[in-house]
């Protein structure tokens, strides 16, 4: 071999060994690699694994905190009702305040089904109602489900009110909706379970004015 050929094998022998990545860097990209890759798995795993959101009925059915609830919606045949689109928020009396009901009201209601519709309808506000969203509506009124009737809403002392009744928890969210718990069942007025829109107040007197002038 010519010195030169020498030299160029030796030139081109040194630059391969410069310009190619040592064995130990190539494993260490392997194994990048290799993790970032089962990172992804990891996630499009957990991604397409997590539950979904269930109805109103099945959330309230699967927390077995309303279990009085439940089976009144039951009885009225309600549940389609409330397994439909919506979307709807539900003002669901606790077990405690079903307890706080007198004897002659719950008989009342439990022995006249179209009643116990109405009362539970009353429960019931068209659209989904956040904790944040009726906070908003202090001092206003809300359309109920049953048609006609309307819930006051106010805040007192830093909790939501509905009618006479405190919600205790707020924003169990659905598929179709939301729930928040109340300590008290309300009731509509007779007129409302009538499907008559309540009375105007009457006017005020102005004692011994008169008229023109």
């Amino acid at each position: 071999m010519s010195r030169n050929s020498y030299q160029r094998t030796l030139v081109t022998n040194t630059i391969g060994r410069l310009t190619k990545p040592p064995q130990r860097y190539e494993t260490m990209k392997l194994k990048a690699l290799t993790m970032v890759a089962i990172a992804a798995l990891t996630i499009t795993s957990s991604v397409a694994t997590a539950p979904a959101k269930k109805d109103i009925v099945d959330t309230a059915v699967e927390s077995k905190a309303f279990p009085t609830l439940v089976s009144l919606v039951q009885k009225a045949g309600l549940v389609e009702t409330l397994k439909s689109k919506g979307p709807f928020t539900v003002f669901a009396p606790s077990e405690e305040a079903f307890k706080k009901l007198d004897k002659k009201t719950l008989d009342a209601v439990l022995n006249d089904n179209e009643l116990l519709k109405k009362v539970l309808l009353y429960h019931v506000v068209p659209g989904k109602i956040m904790a944040a969203d009726a906070i908003k509506l202090n001092g206003k009124q809300g359309a109920t489900a049953l048609k006609g009737a309307k819930v006051d809403v106010k805040v007192k002392n830093g909790k939501v009110m509905i009618d006479n009744a405190t919600v205790i928890k707020t924003d169990i969210d659905t598929s179709n909706g939301v729930i928040h718990v109340i300590d008290t069942v309300i009731v509509p007025s007779a007129a409302e379970l009538k499907g008559m829109e309540p009375a105007p107040a009457p006017a005020k007197s102005c004692g011994t004015c008169t008229g023109g002038n």
